[in-house]
């Protein structure tokens, strides 16, 4: 296989996935949509993490929300908690890598907020000590996964929503968690400020 042949057949695995994502996880992305609205208007504030990639997406998701996604409009409220690099390394040095997010969550997040846990293998043991924590706080969790779910899967409550792309390679999974990210951010402005 040449190199152009190579680039095509990455396109088309992207394409077939996103495709075979588009009809199952629709209703939990409305879903999730709606509980982040939700918590939006009535003042709450939704926080977001991951790592590598799912941080950059993470970061992606809040700027969308703090700046603009499509339209003009004030800023929402939203924190990747990836970007403190004092922080991240304090609590890391202090106690452990994996309560990197999970002590953010619980001096941040308050009843009503939402948690954006991104794990592409559902796995993160920083992700995962991250929902605990949510769930201490009572704050809603959407989980972007992929593969089986992971852990992450099995410890969704009422009220939380994972959305898991059906795929096994990661750049897959990670390419339809930024469609998924701009989904929601469209339901967010489509339903807190009407259709542009």
């Amino acid at each position: 296989m040449d190199l152009h042949e190579r680039i095509a057949q990455q396109f088309h695995e992207s394409i077939r996935t996103k495709q075979m994502a588009m009809d199952r996880l629709a209703p939990a992305i409305l879903e999730a949509g709606e509980r982040m609205t939700g918590a939006l208007q009535a003042e709450n504030k939704i926080l977001a993490c991951g790592n590598g990639g799912s941080a950059a997406d993470s970061q992606h998701f809040s700027s969308e929300l703090l700046n603009r996604f499509e339209m003009d409009r004030p800023g929402l409220p939203a924190i990747a908690l990836t970007t403190d690099s004092s922080t991240l390394t304090s609590v890391a040095n202090d106690f452990s890598y994996r309560e990197i997010f999970a002590r953010q969550l619980r001096a941040l997040g308050q009843p009503g907020d939402c948690l954006l846990a991104i794990s592409t293998s559902g796995n993160s043991d920083n992700v995962v000590a991250a929902i605990e924590a949510a769930h201490e706080r009572g704050v809603v969790v959407i989980a972007l996964t992929g593969r089986d779910g992971g852990r992450i899967g099995s410890m969704m409550q009422a009220g939380d929503v994972e959305i898991r792309v059906p795929a096994t390679v990661t750049a897959r999974i990670q390419e339809v968690h930024l469609l998924v990210i701009h989904c929601l951010c469209d339901l967010i402005d489509r339903s807190l400020f009407g259709p542009t």
